[in-house]
């Protein structure tokens, strides 16, 4: 007989059932709060923080570069500007492994090995790492569409357009105007004291700075104050809105006292030789003209210039790099005669009727060593006019001996020599004005006559730039007015203001500055003058003083002989003078490496500078720089 089936047992399968949805919702129960405490955790005990990087996500404070102010000639004409150029940038913070990016740009823009070593050195140089770095300039179309194409290949690279600076006439200006390149980290650091900054943060996104000449020195003007604007946006770092701006202010414009059709006048006249030229208006100190040449393209340098490039502008021979107005140091020669003859007069070692018999040579008390005029047949009796005429050198070793090193270093410290004289061209050097002191300090000796002899005709340890010189000359047009060169004419409409203004020289008798140039009259105008024939060719009447500078000694007894040296071993050529002699309109100073003659080579380069200031259309004196007839002849 089958066995009966037991019923199912409704009442156990309730109760596990119950046990089961029991046991369920406590592990619901328990999920439940383990996520309200986590939410309660992140939600309030987590608040702040947490809402700060979700803002910080959201919400991005980018800094707005200042437009840089530009700088004109004095008529009002662009030196440097600022023109649009597209720059490739990376964010390191947005692009992940940027050393990998940074090698897909390199294949993707088919770029050398250097670059990509560069390129590092850019982006390592980056102050914030959420702050875009450029990397490249001047990108062509083709390489602004293979980055478009390659985009998603290269997240945090980007391609911006931003203002960079340029100097529409390149070489032309360089070593007066100067350049801009890439702000490094040193000078990061010293802005706070270098330019008086209380908060680099104004240099926020801006990646130039001003490396020599005006960029340089009116870096703080130029540059302008940074701006900000917080901008939303999404996980890729893309901007959805902007959400507050701040302007940035730009930068003051400069003009400069510099004159472009007088540089290139400048110019031709040095004709391509090694040399300088500086050009002031003695009334008011500006510098019409600074040439120093060969010269180089300052645009090289603004986004960043190749080794190689570099490298042949740094090693020439020719240095173009080399400022020779400001930084080139040469033994003045006899460009120094007419501060010596008023230096003379003042201390009362000379008198305008002093004579001294010139044989060719001069001889010190008791000494057999001869120190040779340059016409080594000698001018015989020669006054104090006509030994500058003449730039008779024993005349000038006489009153040196006479004089002694200590006054000697005080008149000519008194013009300018031995010491910066400009004031916005920082990178002046200070030259040399010799001193028992410094030769003490220097070389452990005391001070010799011979050496104050030599010094008499600016040879010896003696040494003066261009710019000194011009000054010195600018000073003996002024009667001893002191006043600064400058380049600036004006810098935010502001004129520039001498914070250190220097005494004028005060002399004994005014009447010794008469004497002195009238000398430097007869250097052109006398039929002895050792440039007469560049003041025959003169429609007005110049003021000069020719010089040679030695650049290797010559033995006792030897004679100069140009075609057995080197031609770099030949003396330097300088001329200094001022023009209309009545009345001073312009100095010009001109040294030209290895020229040999003073009045033969630099004689006619300052006289062309001063044609192409002072003559007009026709030819003839311009009517501003005449003085009437009855104020000429009582000048004179």
């Amino acid at each position: 007989m089958p066995q009966p089936i037991p019923l199912k047992d409704h009442e156990k399968d309730a109760r596990l059932i119950r046990a089961r949805a029991i046991v369920g919702g406590v592990i619901v129960l328990l999920l439940i709060g383990a996520l309200l405490a986590r939410m309660y955790y992140l939600q309030v005990i987590q608040y702040e923080h947490h809402s700060t990087l979700s803002e910080n996500n959201r919400v991005h404070v980018q800094p707005i570069p200042p437009t840089r102010g530009l700088i004109f000639d004095r008529k009002g004409r662009i030196l440097a500007d600022n023109r649009p150029s597209f720059s490739l940038t990376v964010t390191r913070e947005r692009a992940g492994d940027w050393r990998a990016v940074l090698d897909v740009l390199v294949e993707v823009l088919e770029l050398a090995p250097e670059d990509r070593a560069q390129f590092e050195k850019r982006v390592l140089q980056g102050r914030r790492p959420f702050e875009p770095v450029p990397i490249l300039f001047e990108l062509s179309e083709e390489q602004i569409a293979r980055v478009a194409v390659n985009q998603f290949r290269l997240p945090g690279v980007e391609v911006a357009a931003q203002l960079v600076r340029h100097y529409p006439h390149a070489e032309h200006f360089a070593h007066s105007v100067g350049y801009v390149g890439r702000i490094n980290e040193q000078e990061l650091k010293s802005l706070p004291t270098s330019l008086k900054i209380l908060d680099p943060v104004d240099y926020s996104g801006t990646h130039h700075i001003g490396k020599t000449g005006i960029e340089k020195f009116y870096e703080e003007q130029l540059h302008g104050k940074v701006g900000y604007e917080e901008v939303e946006t999404n996980a890729r770092g893309r901007v959805l809105r902007v959400l507050k701006r701040t302007d940035p202010v730009p930068g003051s414009d400069v003009v400069l006292s510099l004159d472009l059709d007088l540089q290139a006048a400048a110019e031709a006249a040095l004709g391509g030789r090694r040399g300088a030229v500086v050009a002031l208006q003695p009334s008011t100190g500006e510098v019409l003209a600074m040439v120093s040449q060969p010269s180089f393209d300052p645009n090289l340098f603004v986004t960043g210039i190749s080794f190689r490039a570099y490298a042949e502008l740094r090693d020439s021979i020719d240095r173009p790099l080399y400022n020779r107005v400001l930084r080139g140091l040469y033994p003045p020669g006899s460009t120094i005669k007419p501060m010596m003859v008023v230096a003379g007069l003042d201390s009362g070692v000379v008198t305008t009727e002093t004579r001294v018999f010139d044989p060719g040579f001069y001889q010190l008390p008791n000494v057999k060593h001869k120190y040779r005029n340059w016409n080594r047949y000698g001018d015989g009796w020669v006054d104090l006019e006509m030994a500058i005429a003449r730039s008779n050198d024993t005349f000038f070793y006489d009153m040196a001996h006479k004089m002694g090193i200590d006054r000697m270093h005080h008149y000519m410290t008194l013009f300018g020599l031995g010491q910066r004289v400009s004031l916005d061209m920082n990178e002046e050097t200070a030259g040399l004005m010799p001193s028992r002191e410094w030769k003490r300090a220097r070389y452990r000796q005391s001070w010799y006559p011979g050496e104050t002899v030599i010094l008499g005709i600016g040879q010896g340890y003696m040494q003066a730039t261009p710019l000194q010189l011009a000054q010195a000359t600018a000073l003996m047009a002024t009667r001893g007015k002191w006043i600064r060169p400058h380049l600036a004419k004006s810098v935010g409409g502001q004129q520039p203001v001498d914070p250190n203004p220097l005494p004028d020289i005060k002399l004994r008798d005014p009447r010794f500055w008469d004497a002195s140039q009238r000398g430097m009259e007869k250097v052109l105008h006398h039929e002895r003058g050792t440039a007469k024939k560049v003041g025959d060719t003169a429609v007005y009447r110049i003021a000069g003083k020719s010089g040679t500078a030695q650049v290797v000694a010559i033995k006792q007894g030897e004679k100069y002989d140009s075609s057995k040296l080197n031609e770099r071993h030949r003396d330097h050529a300088l001329f200094v003078g001022f023009a209309p002699a009545e009345n001073p309109q312009i100095v010009v100073s001109v040294m030209v490496e290895n020229g040999e003659s003073g009045s033969g080579v630099a004689a006619p380069v300052v006289k062309a500078v001063m044609d192409a200031w002072l003559l007009d259309e026709t030819g003839q004196l311009k009517a501003e720089y005449r003085l009437p007839a009855t104020q000429e002849v009582s000048h004179r």
